[in-house]
Parts: structure tokens; C-alpha cells; sequence
């Protein structure tokens, strides 16, 4: 069984979210994000060249152009790599494990697995982020030494919503 919600990150970005549930102990939850957009490509591409191109006409020095051209290449390649996000995916099979992998724009996957004995829950954290509260969904880690304790908290998604979108996910109004 397959289905697919849409809903929106703390940015106003959509996001999708799509669940496979392949038998009743083996569940997947794949959330997209969008594509790097050509627009905001561009006018970071054409504000860096424009800056670097005045610079070269008050020093008239070609290494400012040959330096801009290459930053911004470097930059690019960075977010592709690191920072940007396409999808990510959490496989949760309830008596071995959760494995969440990562996939970003420049082809690079990243994928975690937690055993299910280490595993103490999983909660809603909340935070606040720029006059807003934002919910994630984050994983507990048993402490080795105290049984009682937390040894991590694991975010399991990079793409935090907003709490709206999450309470209307949950099915609580308000």
C-alpha cells in the first residue's frame, strides 16, 4: 500500500511525503524536497559576477573576475554536495532497525542505521526558529551506562515543518 501527502517546510517550500508500507512489520516514509531552482541559481550567479565585474572596472585587476568565477563555482559545488537534499528516506523494519539515508543534488547518499535495541523512543521534538515553533521528528537513544538516560537525540529528517502541517499530518486541529 502507497500514498503521497504534500505539505510545506518552515520556508513556504513544498515538500511531499510518500509511505510504502510493504508488509505490517517493514514501513517506509520517503520525504522530497524540491529542486535547486534555476531562477535562484541564476541571480546568485549573476549577483556575485556583478559585484566581482565592479570591482575589476574600480581596480582593473582580471584576477577579481578570475577569483569570482571560480568561488562561485566552488560554492556551487559545496551546496550541491553538503548542503542541498533531495530526498530522504526512513525504512523502519520493527524487529531489526531504522535506516534513514540521504540523498543530495549532486548524487552523494548518506544512510545512517540505528538497531532497534538502542532505540529508547521516538518523540516530536519542538524548537524555535525565527518567531516560529517548528516541529522534527527525532529518534532516543538509550545510554549504555544509565538505563534511564538518553545517550542521543537523532533528528530523523533535515527538513523541519511547520507545526501546522504537522498537527493536520497527525489528524489534531488547533
Amino acid at each position: 500500500m502507497e500514498d503521497e501527502r504534500s505539505f510545506s517546510d518552515i520556508c513556504g517550500g513544498r515538500l511531499a511525503l510518500q509511505r510504502r508500507y510493504y508488509s505490517p512489520s517493514c514501513r517506509e516514509f520517503c520525504l522530497r524536497c524540491p529542486r535547486l531552482s534555476l531562477r535562484s541559481l541564476t541571480a546568485v550567479t549573476c549577483t556575485v559576477w556583478l559585484a566581482a565585474y565592479g570591482l575589476f572596472t574600480l581596480c582593473e585587476n582580471s584576477m577579481i573576475l578570475s577569483a569570482a568565477i571560480f568561488i562561485t563555482l566552488l560554492g556551487l559545488l559545496g551546496y550541491l554536495h553538503f548542503v542541498k537534499i533531495d530526498q530522504e528516506t526512513l525504512l523502519i523494519i520493527d524487529s531489526l532497525g531504522i535506516q534513514m539515508t540521504s540523498s543530495y543534488a549532486s548524487g552523494k547518499e548518506s544512510t545512517t542505521f540505528i538497531e532497534m535495541g538502542k532505540v529508547k523512543d521516538i518523540v516530536i521534538n519542538e524548537a524555535i526558529y525565527m518567531q516560529k515553533v517548528i516541529y522534527y521528528l527525532c529518534i532516543l537513544l538509550k545510554d549504555p551506562v544509565e538505563p534511564h538516560g538518553i545517550a542521543q537525540v537523532v533528528p530523523v529528517f533535515q527538513v523541519p515543518s511547520s507545526g501546522l502541517q504537522l498537527k493536520k499530518a497527525r489528524g489534531v486541529e488547533g
